[in-house]
């Protein structure tokens, strides 16, 4: 599959050596760039000139226009190369730079986006910001080239002032750094946000934006908040505690929403798998990117609606991501790459999209017409050209009624079709695809293959699960600590806060379904290291760096869900299973110092909070502790799958067997063994023990929640 690297001619410049997809497609241009690094900042001190730092990402469209326009021009280059030190960063590889200088975009311009293009002083602070430039004035912005002229001009003639601005931008940023938290120091104060109460507020703020029509939340552009769909499942069944009305509510914001998307265009409907995001409030049209994260993330939330609803549209839309990341991301080895570009052929989307003449001429007239219909393709189109973006009009339930079918007989008429267009469609020019493996996005993939085999019980799935992690053991964990990427053969970087977490989380989760050993062992040796080299000593939390990276302008914390989980929140959750399946007392008061730091931002922030939130909801109630042991390699499907057959989020599983059980250190596990050679499930709840199960029947009575 091509990398979006191929067509680059000429010589190439500092970037070729590099492993990230997004570096080498810049490895031709006529600009002198350099990789992040010591050669750069050092020559930047020495000859006192700016730096330009332009960071961007393999799939991001504007990217690759601003590449064109300006970075592949000579007389732009000229510009550059004269006046700045230029670097170019991946935001994937290098997501502390990003984080770090994307603030400071907002701060500037307040907003942000990719590419980012930044001015920074010798000493690495910005003092001019921006995101993308033309290459002449339009649109009320102006040409790259006087925006380049402008700062060069003002950095010979008026450098004091410069310098002066960007230690007032750095002093902001770094007050920023210190925010979440400062109000909540005091102990009373921070743990009286500690309960339902604060859940509730957060969710009348979830449902006070959801789009009831379309779902989702806000209007366009309209992205995938999956933890607040998350969140809201998890407050739908707290028959006790929450408003009936809103828990009723939070069951149809989720049900809509997850709906609404798979029914859309930001679905592909025929490979599986979600684009980016959708351009409009219908979920019509995407920005035709394809992301690994967000595909495992929509996956996991498919299968948790699944066990929500019982609908099987959603556990297909789910088994559909992983066919497509198995099929177009998984890397000959087992992990998988990180994206799927929005362009081919340089035009947006043109990979997807169809004409009716385009599906008549593979399917006939008939079933063409039977199709179109079904997709919404008419010779107007929805997108570019005529062309249309495929989308159901219905849902498959309601067209299966229509066509006096039931789900399946309709699935089972549309499907031989869909995978005709689908060879079809494999004829075209691909996107290029970012060949990079990122620890933490590979760590959300393996979740997602957990949880399908949880719910689908096929073996596969854990297969797919255990090969990726297998490939983290083997290519980017070295010396007990993680590494952020691998590309070319290489691994490099050491990794961040999100790098740990997730894995931690891949690995637990893995415990919960298989008995190796390794998954549970190296789960706490990972926790360990994280709170010995990320704790914050002073006021408490995770930095989103070690206490041995390379030193920035700040070292940041990463508080905010945004398209991925903030490693923190995921740690949180991290530290309360791990509380629950060890008996290791700080592991909770460290996830309650992070609680505590919150606050008031639990309710103000839902969306930015909502992952906190779901490790809060985990905090707040009983958790039944169970622990499935059998004899070493004995099938435990019978008593391992009525575990996960409900939607309860309130409980932690880790599955043994008597030969691995002497690896493992936990009062939890302690005297435990397969009774008379039976797969035994052993529940503990509230410092209380039930008796161990062999039978099925009786497991499901014992684990069924009362509603």
């Amino acid at each position: 599959m091509a990398t979006g690297t191929e067509t680059k001619r000429g010589e190439p410049n500092r970037l070729i050596n590099e492993t990230s997809t997004y570096l080498l497609q810049h490895a031709y241009n006529p600009v002198d760039w350099y990789p992040w690094g010591a050669e750069a900042l050092e020559r930047a001190r020495a000859e006192q000139r700016p730096i330009l730092l332009s960071v961007g990402y393999a799939a991001c469209h504007w990217c690759h226009v601003m590449e064109h326009e300006s970075f592949e021009d000579s007389e732009t280059a000229m510009v550059m190369n004269a006046k700045f030190i230029n670097i170019k960063v991946d935001r994937e590889e290098r997501t502390d730079i990003d984080e770090i200088y994307m603030k400071a975009v907002q701060l500037m311009t307040g907003h942000g986006g990719w590419p980012m293009t930044v001015f920074l002083t010798p000493d690495l602070k910005p003092f001019f910001a921006g995101t993308y430039f033309p290459p002449v004035d339009k649109h009320g912005m102006p040409s790259f080239k006087k925006i380049l002229f402008g700062i060069s001009s003002a950095w010979e003639e008026r450098r004091d002032e410069v310098l002066e601005s960007a230690s007032d931008v750095t002093h902001h940023l770094k007050m920023l750094e210190i925010g979440v938290g400062a109000e909540s120091a005091e102990v009373e104060k921070a743990d009286r946000f500690l309960n339902m109460e604060t859940i509730s507020g957060a969710i009348t703020r979830l449902i006070s934006r959801f789009d009831a029509k379309w779902g989702g939340f806000g209007g366009a552009p309209k992205f995938p908040h999956t933890f607040s769909l998350m969140l809201a499942m998890r407050y739908s069944i707290r028959t006790k505690e929450a408003k009936s009305s809103d828990r009723i509510e939070c069951r149809e914001l989720v049900q809509t929403t997850l709906e609404r998307m798979a029914m859309g265009g930001i679905h592909d409907h025929l490979a599986g798998g979600f684009a980016r995001y959708s351009v409009d409030r219908q979920w019509l049209i995407p920005h035709f990117e394809k992301m690994l994260y967000d595909n495992a993330l929509l996956c996991s939330t498919y299968f948790e609606a699944y066990s929500l609803t019982g609908r099987q549209y959603f556990r297909d839309v789910a088994e559909g991501i992983l066919k497509f990341t198995s099929a177009e991301l998984r890397t000959d080895n087992g992990a998988f790459y990180s994206s799927l570009d929005a362009d081919s052929e340089g035009e947006e989307g043109k990979f997807y999209v169809w004409t009716p003449e385009q599906i008549k001429e593979v399917l006939g007239n008939d079933d063409g017409n039977w199709l179109c219909e079904l997709y919404g393709v008419t010779s107007t189109g929805n997108f570019e050209h005529g062309t249309s973006a495929l989308h159901y009009k219905k849902t498959p339930e309601e067209l299966a009624k229509e066509n006096n079918m039931t789900y399946d007989e309709f699935n089972a008429k549309l499907n031989p079709m869909r995978e005709k267009l689908l060879a079809k469609r494999a004829e075209r020019i691909r996107p290029g695809r970012d060949e990079k493996v990122l620890t933490s996005w590979n760590s959300l993939m393996i979740s997602a293959y957990v949880d399908g085999y949880r719910v689908t019980k096929k073996s596969d799935y854990l297969d797919e699960a255990k090969t990726a992690a297998n490939f983290i053991f083997n290519y980017l964990f070295q010396d007990g600590e993680l590494l952020r990427t691998w590309g070319q053969g290489k691994a490099k970087l050491p990794g961040y806060l999100d790098d740990y977490s997730y894995f931690v989380q891949a690995l637990l989760d893995l415990a919960s379904v298989d008995e190796d050993p390794r998954w549970f062992t190296t789960a706490i040796k990972l926790t360990d290291h994280m709170l010995a080299h990320f704790w914050d000593d002073e006021s408490g939390g995770l930095y989103y760096t070690s206490d041995t990276h390379e030193e920035l302008i700040v070292r940041p914390k990463n508080h905010f869900d945004g398209s991925v989980p903030s490693g923190a929140s995921v740690a949180l959750l991290n530290l309360l299973r791990l509380e629950k399946l060890t008996g290791e007392e700080s592991y909770r008061e460290s996830a309650r110092t992070i609680l505590r730091l919150y606050g008031e931002y639990l309710v103000k922030g839902p969306s930015e909070f909502a992952n906190s939130l779901c490790a809060l909801d985990f905090y707040l109630h009983p958790i039944k502790e169970v622990v499935v042991v059998s004899e070493s390699g004995q099938d435990n499907s019978e008593v391992l799958f009525p575990i996960y057959e409900q939607f309860d989020p309130d409980k932690v599983v880790l599955v043994t067997s008597t030969e691995t059980i002497k690896q493992l250190s936990s009062p939890l596990l302690s005297g435990r063994t397969a009774e008379n050679g039976k797969s035994t499930v052993y529940i503990c709840e509230k410092f209380t023990c039930k008796q161990p199960i062999v039978d099925a029947s009786e497991l499901r009575t014992t684990l069924k929640r009362s509603e």
